[in-house]
């Protein structure tokens, strides 16, 4: 049931895009209403995923996110309001999770959000606002990759190419968590993060894929490989598997030769992580995913990484553009309320 207080509707403030690679515009709209199923979230804050750039740019036709639009797919903040059917959340839960800005539904660059309950998990106490905003949708695409598709276990051999980006970031801690020995390749500048989290750098300028294979298995290549950056990496992956092992990727968009793969005996996997949102299949395992990423952060096994410049909505354009300048210290977030 509806809190009372928050039954009428009203006007919320929100950016908007209204046009392909169009400014960030600040304006008032109607506040949207739990309905069915749903959960009214007062947004605290928003996490900006390199996918937020592509759809404001027009190159991102698979998120199906017609302009006009409010952007933003990861957001933390406070449930103010219940729909109907809705029983495991009570007004106050303090939230986060992956929830829109794809799929024609309203983003997290408003002041609310009506947002599907299934989506969401409780806030660890551990993490701002901030943090929590960072997590939601480069975790899942980890989890997903690492866990539900190549199945990670004690000690594998585990490669994360990008383990310095949101989604390698997520992914190097996933995979230690599960007990793995973990490489990622980075830049030189990028290594000390890994370290940080007892993953084995290697210098993606310096090393070739040969020279990597040779130096940390010998020639007998990784258990799994996730690849998190596509194109010439994702045929690299192809050739550092094992034999019998698992090709993961987040970007295999391209078009590649599966025959160094074939020739390991190996097996590829692709992730799509809009696809819940996109089909409303599957929400409630991102929902789960969550969960399990709360459970990690206060185990103290997955630390958050947010870049230390703080943005608010009127400010969205220069978040936007540190993203895109690939000099963010960690994941880039804009807050609505502090």
């Amino acid at each position: 049931m509806e809190d009372s207080t928050m039954s009428h509707q009203g006007n919320m403030q929100a950016v908007v895009v209204e046009n392909v690679d169009g400014p960030f515009v600040v304006k008032d709209i109607p506040r949207p209403v739990a309905g069915p199923g749903q959960v009214l979230v007062e947004i605290h804050a928003s996490g900006v995923n390199p996918l937020d750039l592509k759809i404001h740019a027009g190159k991102a036709a698979h998120a199906r996110q017609p302009l006009p639009a409010v952007l933003g797919i990861d957001l933390a903040g406070v449930v103010i309001a219940i729909g109907a059917g809705v029983t495991e959340w009570s007004i106050g839960d303090e939230v986060f999770g992956m929830t829109g800005g794809v799929g024609g539904v309203q983003g997290s660059l408003a002041q609310y959000a009506a947002v599907d309950a299934s989506l969401l998990a409780r806030k660890p106490p551990q993490l701002s606002m901030r943090e929590a905003a960072s997590l939601p949708l480069a975790f899942i695409t980890a989890w997903e990759g690492l866990v539900d598709r190549a199945h990670v276990s004690r000690d594998m051999r585990v490669l994360v190419h990008g383990g310095a980006g949101g989604i390698g970031y997520m992914a190097i801690q996933i995979a230690r968590a599960f007990g793995a020995q973990v490489f990622s390749t980075v830049s030189a500048s990028d290594a000390e993060h890994v370290l940080e989290r007892g993953t084995v750098p290697i210098d993606r300028h310096l090393l070739s894929v040969n020279d990597y294979l040779q130096m940390h298995t010998s020639g007998d290549g990784f258990d799994v490989v996730f690849d998190t950056v596509g194109g010439e990496v994702l045929d690299g992956s192809f050739k550092s598997v094992a034999r019998f092992g698992h090709v993961v990727s987040a970007l295999g968009w391209g078009t590649h030769s599966l025959a160094p793969l074939s020739f390991s005996a190996g097996t590829y996997s692709g992730v799509f992580t809009l696809l819940p949102l996109l089909t409303g299949v599957g929400k409630a395992h991102h929902g789960e995913i969550l969960r399990e990423a709360a459970k990690l952060v206060e185990n103290g096994h997955l630390l958050a990484r947010v870049d230390p410049d703080h943005f608010d909505l009127s400010s969205v354009e220069q978040a936007h553009a540190r993203v895109a300048s690939s000099q963010g210290a960690g994941k880039v977030v804009v807050e609505l309320r502090r």
